[in-house]
């Protein structure tokens, strides 16, 4: 049986950057990092599209756990010790410069995620921590010490950390222990939407919407209580998909809502409002166009920047033909197409996973965590960092920002 100081279980963001910090902080420890498969640092690989979207430039505290469905009470003292700006200052205190993309988010200016990987792997091997691939974990117990049983021999320390993110099983072995684990529902994820409005025209982009859920009812048909999980709404850009819809505002949606949209089986209704402003104040606007734009074809005269192939398809639903001229809109005609910018709906019948970046809800319950220390309040010297635990976030950086917070805690904890 081969004996550590610490060893770590996952090879991923959580797990390096905890070992590189406690070795930093306390050279004298040995440490081992338990990986399962062939490769180490799999999901940093190919995050944001294989650039490696390291943290997201947000810079309060208490702005930044907004972005964490689960998590955000948890993470407020935590980001006030390590965060944003400290996850910078680390990474370009090792020739790493990152540069803030438009969109907030950061990367390496290599715009090259094996930078990032190879920093990981450089620390490693400069502080002599033991990486070991091919490492299963099969069992997890203590006495005084933690001893761990994996497909290629066993293993005792004095102290562990586990940052396996979404895995179940090591979920179960967790479970076995005495904590509580909830259970996985995927959070990051599209929509499929079959409907003829965007059938034909996949790839548009509407830069600045509004959408709801509506309807959402708790199981025994009655409306949930107010709170973060009912009141389901995003802004910001969707993209239309060949499967229905994409990009920030449905993400966003996607995760707020993940455990409330996993009860309804991924069978719901949103309404958008592609403009966001009211269909009142759309109306009086398209009274002003019939004024003035005496003759144009409503077809041809998009409003409000809308891109034209999406108003056209909007048009087309409103029962607005293509020779119709805005002249000649009745009444009714203009209301139909208010509406359809302002309170389009539509229905969601399934979902998509979103790229590679697969996230889930659910994890170690984060009431059995000592969030000064992330050690398990349950076990003394069990430490946990990432995704393992029941938190997760909106894509742009912040499940790594989680990642490096926490891992730089325990290790902070740990090294002493």
């Amino acid at each position: 049986m081969k004996q550590y100081d610490v060893i770590i279980i996952g090879g991923g963001a959580a797990g390096f950057f905890a070992a590189i910090n406690i070795a930093e902080q306390n050279p004298k420890l040995s440490i081992a990092i338990l990986e399962r498969g062939k490769e180490v640092l799999t999901k940093v690989k190919v995050s944001g599209g294989g650039r490696c979207n390291v943290t997201h430039a947000e810079f309060s505290p208490s702005e930044l756990v907004k972005h964490y469905p689960r998590g955000e009470k948890e993470l407020l003292g935590p980001f006030h010790t390590f965060m944003t700006g400290d996850t910078i200052d680390w990474f370009e205190k090792r020739g790493i410069k990152l540069k803030i993309e438009d969109d907030g988010r950061l990367f390496p200016v290599s715009n090259s995620s094996q930078t990032i990987i190879d920093c990981f792997l450089n620390e490693v091997k400069r502080f002599g921590i033991s990486v070991l691939k091919n490492h299963s974990v099969k069992h997890i117990s203590k006495t005084n010490n933690w001893f761990i049983e994996t497909n290629n021999g066993d293993f005792s320390c004095e102290k562990l950390l586990v940052a396996t993110g979404s895995n179940t099983k090591i979920w179960k072995l967790i479970q076995d222990l005495g904590h509580t684990i909830v259970d996985p529902v995927p959070s990051l994820f599209t929509f499929n939407i079959k409907d003829e409005r965007i059938k034909n025209i996949p790839g548009v982009v509407a830069q600045n919407v509004s959408i709801k859920v509506l309807d959402i009812l708790s199981p025994n048909g009655e409306m949930p209580q107010r709170g973060r999980e009912a009141d389901l709404e995003s802004k910001g850009p969707l993209l239309i998909t060949h499967w229905g819809m994409s990009a920030p505002a449905i993400l966003k949606l996607s995760a707020f809502g993940a455990l409330e949209l996993a009860k309804r089986d991924y069978k719901f209704k949103i309404v958008i409002n592609f403009i966001q402003i009211s269909f009142e104040n759309c109306l009086n606007l398209f009274k002003e166009v019939k004024q003035s734009s005496i003759k144009k074809t409503v077809i041809n005269a998009p409003q409000f920047e809308l891109p034209k192939r999406l108003w056209q398809q909007l048009v087309l639903a409103s029962h607005i033909s293509k020779e119709i001229r805005w002249q000649d809109l009745n009444k009714i005609q203009l209301e139909q197409l208010a509406y359809q910018l302002t309170k389009a709906v539509f229905s969601v019948d399934g979902k998509s996973t979103f790229k590679e970046e697969f996230v889930t809800a659910g994890g170690v319950d984060l009431k059995e965590v000592n969030f000064k220390t992330f050690e398990s309040k349950l076990l003394k010297n069990l430490y946990f960092a990432g995704e393992i635990l029941n938190i997760d976030a909106v894509t742009g950086g912040f499940n790594f920002q989680n990642a490096w917070t926490g891992a730089y805690i325990a290790a902070q904890h740990i090294s002493k």
